[in-house]
């Protein structure tokens, strides 16, 4: 198994940064994708960035030029640094990982953190 722990949210105005990183710890070495997504109430669930442990990152439009995800794999950890922050971008976001080579090419995801609250304001 794997245990995720995000940290790093925090409140901060708009334009402003913020790292988040997630701690993952148990069988780490079976990982072979990574994702950050956010949900706010009533909305579904977003992927914000992922990378593949061997072929590297996405990002979707609204986070592309802002968000860059990496990780620091002696740490066993995955960042996400988020740049120009927008009251939009206020979130819970979430780390997530999947050991399974076919389940990450479907961006799906079996490991999942509690999230860490983000608030960005105007």
């Amino acid at each position: 198994q794997v245990q995720l722990v995000e940290s790093g949210g925090g409140s901060v105005q708009a334009g402003g940064s913020l790292r988040l990183s997630c701690a993952a710890s148990g069988h780490t070495y079976k990982l072979y994708c990574m994702a950050w997504f956010r949900q706010v109430p009533g909305k579904g669930r977003e992927v914000v960035a992922t990378i593949d442990l061997y072929s590297g990152t996405t990002y979707p439009e609204f986070a592309k030029g802002r968000f860059t995800i990496y990780q620091d794999s002696a740490k066993n950890t995955l960042y996400l640094q988020m740049l120009s922050l927008k009251p939009e971008d206020t979130s819970m976001y979430y780390c997530a990982a999947e050991s399974s080579p076919r389940l990450c090419s479907r961006y799906e995801y079996s490991y999942w953190g509690q999230g860490t609250q983000v608030t960005v304001s105007s």
